[in-house]
């Protein structure tokens, strides 16, 4: 009966629209009350999960990626892979997503890369001739790479709502091979697409074109060295390395770019405050909602129902994967990295499955989630930006997800994607 009340007043919260994170402390305050439980408890564990020292280091990495965002990097960025593989059939295509790995590997943010990418990038592709929903599927889908690719904030939620048990460092060192190959993965997919459609190729510029964008781009791309590099060798840790990226990306984009001004500073300020203020609230409730139910042993329950539909592990890993897509499809990330990670990470412990390899495992599905609808706030955003409907990018958004699933089933079911280099650095 508690199960039920909790579950069946989320669901109803978030039909009648009320926000995730409301609809999460409600329905546990509800399921509280219900219990003669007292109240105070729902806050209590809403503080305990926001007042957690590793934290600090998200809104660093967001104001980071935000004053990258505006101060110039970005641009950079595109400009590098645009004269890379620019060349190639489709290029702007490919194009977009290598950019998406250079700068998805900075920013660890989703909406990010495509608001601050897809803003220009969808409007060149647009120009250019590229179909809309190829602009768009494109951006969207390559944008979930920053999830993999160090350094992400997620990672460090996922390490939190684990106990802290699980390595920020081998988190950030697993999720490097997967998010290279889901960046290849797409690029494949993008070109396939893109000659099927007879998109044109871009002219190359010739390598000392390319060579003075690799050293426009480097003060940029730094940022990930320091702050990878400096947790990776024990230097600084993720928080202290967050700290240490916004002081960087500020002196770079006013001293070297000098395109930081006044006003750019003030949006990414205010911006990634807001962002912030929604992250932690989100971590908050969810924490509550997760500590309700790990008090009804909902973990040892689900685990048993997993093994009576079947005792094959490789089963499990698959229906596992399916509850956590459907999951995405309506829930933002986030919260359920904090909700589902108490969980699911008892039960594949049980299956052998390592806390790091399931953790690269979460964070490429749970992305899935953020580009489907019907939540979808990456997909969203990128139909926003290209002012196209999202029905006219699911139909044919299709190849894309399959690039996706196939990375995701290379993470579940092939350990050495995730865990070569933890085991060899870690």
């Amino acid at each position: 009966m508690t199960l039920i009340l909790l579950f069946g007043a989320f669901f109803a919260l978030l039909i009648i629209g009320v926000p995730v994170a409301f609809s999460l402390g409600i329905a546990s305050l509800i399921t509280v009350i219900h219990e003669q439980l007292p109240p105070l408890i729902v806050f209590q564990r809403m503080t305990a999960g926001m007042n957690v020292f590793s934290l600090m280091a998200i809104p660093f990495f967001i104001y980071a990626g935000e004053l990258m965002a505006h101060g110039g990097i970005a641009n950079r960025l595109v400009l590098l892979a645009s004269r890379a593989i620019g060349h190639v059939r489709g290029g702007l295509g490919l194009v977009n997503v290598g950019t998406s790995m250079l700068f998805g590997g900075i920013s660890g943010s989703a909406v990010a890369d495509v608001s601050a990418l897809g803003s220009t990038l969808i409007p060149v592709m647009k120009k250019k001739g590229y179909d809309d929903d190829y602009s768009v599927n494109v951006t969207v889908t390559s944008a979930t790479i920053g999830l993999t690719i160090p350094p992400s904030h997620n990672m460090i939620i996922y390490s939190i709502a684990a106990g802290g048990t699980v390595s920020i460092s081998n988190l950030f060192l697993a999720g490097f091979i997967p998010g290279i190959m889901t960046g290849f993965l797409l690029m494949f997919v993008a070109y396939v697409v893109a000659v099927k459609r007879g998109y044109k190729a871009e002219k190359f510029e010739g390598f000392a074109s390319l060579f003075y964008a690799f050293i426009s781009a480097l003060p940029g791309l730094m940022t990930a060295i320091i702050i990878v590099g400096g947790v990776l060798s024990g230097v600084f840790t993720a928080t202290e390395s967050g700290a240490i990226a916004v002081v960087y990306a500020i002196l770079v984009s006013i001293f070297f770019y000098k395109s930081l001004s006044w006003e750019s500073f003030k949006i990414a300020t205010k911006n990634a405050i807001r962002t912030t203020s929604i992250v932690l609230l989100i971590i908050g409730s969810a924490s509550a909602f997760a500590w309700l139910l790990a008090l009804n042993q909902v973990p040892a329950q689900l685990f048993e129902l997993l093994q009576n539909i079947s005792s094959n592990p490789l089963v499990i890993l698959i229906l596992i994967n399916i509850i956590l897509l459907l999951l995405g499809t309506f829930m933002d990330m986030s919260p359920l990295i904090v909700i589902t990670t108490p969980i699911f990470l008892p039960v594949v412990q049980q299956l052998g499955m390592d806390p790091v390899q399931f953790g690269i495992m979460l964070m490429i599905n749970l992305g899935i989630g953020l580009v489907t609808p019907p939540v979808g706030s990456v997909l969203f955003v990128g139909c926003a930006v290209a002012k196209i409907p999202i029905e006219a990018t699911i139909k044919t958004i299709w190849p894309f997800y399959l690039a996706l699933f196939a990375a995701l089933m290379a993470v579940t079911y092939i350990p050495a994607v995730s865990m070569t280099l933890p085991r060899l650095f870690g």
